[in-house]
């Protein structure tokens, strides 16, 4: 029997790791590995203790590998954090030939047109992503390739990284003894899982709600158009919870994910919570009206903020489809109902596809991101949108520039 592909996918957030790992079964993917363990060492989506990051790694890789029976060696990981950026770029070549076919190396040659813009030494571009070609003068062409055309245009969503974030998340991996395959924005990788096709042409923003930030990616016309990285999260209300009620911050996010909600019924007001004092004092009970009276408020700036950049963004007017939610937050009762009455859009919780194997563990908004680097994994396999270099991968890249920056600095 030839030995399966398989395909895994690591998540590194703030609040947690969790590893994916599914086998390829007849070009159908089956999930034969879920590893979740709470993340240490990572803050809004950057490593601030490598050790402590790859701890949390090895222990959600190695419980996924437990449940699967097999050993991984490499893996799609998803990258965040608030020094992520993103630009739309143009490009424009002229042919190989005139009145030519346009080939393969004529799209290679105009995305490598668009990618050469001017970055500071200490950032890389990790994705190029084509939005449309146009091919002399005509627009809104996905795939040129045959077509004949003296002139070739691009526009091309480009997402850049600081180079020691994007350098620490690798080496963290590799001493986890992972081979990283691709580094995937979060986003980009959670709308492999949430979002349908329809969804995409439409017009959606998809918003991935995590412990450290809110990602935010918006799709048009069967394109991403438009991304970015809010620095706010669900540890954020933790925090409020944790301050409100005066209890440790553990026990402040249990209490948030067992009783938190946003649209508390008058009945349930006043039913308490037992509240875990700190520092030895004693336990005490609040009402489910104080802890409402917490959560709300916070909830709503997250939203409000995120409902800004979306209108900064310029495309606000092209979200036929609504807002797509997903991430740990998203579990909030009451959460979609708030987003429309704030953004005024039709609003619904992702949930990550239904695939074959462990299709019950995954069915859950906190496994957006894992279950999506795998889908990602499995379209691209050895081809990927990230830029690469005569020397190698994306990681030579890395490498250099981080020696570059290193050098010029210390």
């Amino acid at each position: 029997m030839p030995k399966k592909e398989r395909i895994v996918g690591v998540d590194l957030g703030t609040t947690k790791v969790a590893a994916i790992i599914a086998e390829v079964d007849s070009d159908d993917l089956k999930v034969v590995g879920v590893g979740s363990t709470a993340s240490h060492g990572l803050k809004r989506g950057v490593i601030n203790n490598l050790e402590k990051a790859v701890e949390s790694i090895q222990k959600a890789v190695n419980e996924a590998s437990r449940m699967s029976g097999f050993k991984v060696d490499a893996c799609y990981a998803g990258i965040s954090g608030s020094h992520i950026e993103s630009i739309n770029a143009h490009a424009m070549i002229a042919t190989s030939r005139a009145g030519g076919v346009i080939t393969k190396r004529d799209i290679e040659r105009v995305i490598e047109q668009a990618q050469a813009i001017a970055l500071p030494l200490d950032r890389e571009i990790i994705h190029a992503i084509p939005i449309e070609y146009i091919v002399d003068n005509e627009r809104g062409i996905k795939d040129p390739v045959g077509m004949s055309g003296v002139k070739l245009e691009a526009e091309v969503h480009i997402v850049t990284a600081a180079i020691a974030s994007a350098q620490n998340i690798y080496t963290a991996l590799e001493r986890a003894g992972l081979k990283v395959k691709d580094l995937v924005l979060q986003p980009l990788a959670s709308s492999y899982s949430v979002l349908q096709p329809d969804e995409i042409d439409l017009g959606v923003c998809l918003l991935d709600i995590g412990g450290g930030t809110t990602d935010l990616a918006i799709f048009y016309d069967g394109a991403i158009r438009h991304t970015e990285v809010i620095p706010l999260g669900g540890e954020y209300i933790t925090n409020d919870i944790a301050i409100g009620i005066r209890t440790p911050y553990k026990q402040a996010e249990t209490i948030k994910k067992k009783y938190s909600t946003l649209s508390l019924a008058p009945e349930e007001k006043k039913d308490e919570i037992k509240v875990a004092g700190i520092g030895g004092r004693e336990d005490r009970f609040i009402s489910k009206e104080n802890l409402y009276s917490i959560v709300s408020p916070r909830v709503e700036e997250i939203l409000m903020i995120t409902n800004k950049a979306v209108k900064k963004s310029g495309f606000a007017d092209v979200l036929a489809a609504g807002v797509v939610i997903t991430g740990g937050t998203a579990r909030l009762q009451g959460l979609a109902k708030l987003a429309e009455e704030i953004t005024n859009l039709p609003v619904k919780i992702g949930i990550p596809k239904r695939l074959g194997g462990l299709t019950d563990i995954i069915l859950d908004p906190i496994y957006a991101t894992g279950v999506g680097l795998v889908l990602y994994g499995h379209e691209k396999k050895n081809q990927t949108l990230i830029k690469k270099t005569k020397g190698g991968g994306v990681f030579d890249a890395l490498k250099k520039r981080f020696e570059d920056w290193f050098s010029k600095y210390f």
